[in-house]
């Protein structure tokens, strides 16, 4: 079992830059695959970025390539979104999402455990 938990949602102008946070606790961090999904009102919860287990490997959707960086902290059992250069279609409410598979994926089948979210707003 791990427990999530986001932060550092906002709301931002255009252009301008968040650093969402996950903080785990429970089982070992380090045993997780773990990655960050939203959903914006009406739409269905979509994959944003993974980061493998030692953090050597990331994924991201195309929509964020560019803009948004994953990243882990495995002594802090933390991982990162960095959002740079947001936009308004980028509002929604962001999760985290940990997965005890060892292989790399975009599904949200795939990931056990949930945070709460964090809300994201970006005004034109």
């Amino acid at each position: 079992q791990v427990q999530l938990v986001e932060s550092g949602g906002g709301l931002v102008q255009a252009g301008g830059s968040l650093r969402l946070s996950c903080t785990a606790s429970g089982r070992r961090f380090s045993d997780y695959v773990m990655g960050w999904f939203r959903q914006a009102p009406g739409k269905e919860r979509e994959f944003v970025a993974y980061i493998n287990r030692g953090g050597s490997r990331t994924g991201y959707t195309d929509s964020v390539k560019g803009r948004f960086t994953i990243s882990r902290d495995n002594s802090k059992n933390t991982v990162y979104l960095q959002t740079d250069n947001l936009k308004p279609e980028d509002t929604a409410v962001y999760y985290c999402a940990a997965s005890a598979r060892p292989d790399l994926g975009r599904s949200p089948a795939r990931y056990g455990y949930w945070g709460q979210g964090t809300q994201v707003t970006v005004s034109s």
